[in-house]
């Protein structure tokens, strides 16, 4: 679970190794892998992560697409933290953060989902070693 916190959180602009080690910890869950997936998503994801979340944004919230590029493009040219807060400002970024929610949240569950079925896979691993060993050993204690 802490994996998947870890990337849910490197995927979303502004939070990041910080963000996961609080939540992680908060959450009482893997620190030390809640770090990591934030580190592997966190700065190599991101070109990706944003086209993506731009376009699963406009969906979610009903608003063109070729529009909102362009706007994006003029907003972030003419960018000055005062205007964060207009209206205008919000119109732009808030169907950016509601595709960075819906991407990070879908690609966080995914890694959560990855790791616990690799997990999984590696309990039945070594419980099957495990029973051989101990079949074996039997065998040999009969002999």
């Amino acid at each position: 679970m802490g994996l998947g916190v870890g990337v849910f959180l490197g995927i979303i602009p502004g939070s990041g190794p910080i963000a996961s080690l609080v939540v992680a910890a908060f959450l009482r869950l893997n620190r030390a892998s809640a770090l990591l997936g934030s580190l592997l998503t966190n700065t190599w994801l991101s070109v990706v992560t944003f086209a993506l979340s731009v376009k699963v944004g406009s969906q979610l919230t009903g608003t063109n697409l070729q529009a909102l590029k362009d706007n994006w493009t003029v907003f972030t040219a003419n960018f000055h933290w005062h205007k964060l807060l207009e209206l205008a400002a919000l119109k732009i970024v808030f169907p950016v953060f509601i595709g960075y929610l819906a991407v990070s949240f879908c690609i966080g569950s995914a890694v959560y989902l990855a790791a616990l079925g690799v997990l999984s896979w590696r309990g039945k691993l070594r419980r099957t070693r495990d029973e051989r060993r101990k079949t074996r050993d039997e065998n040999n204690a009969k002999q």
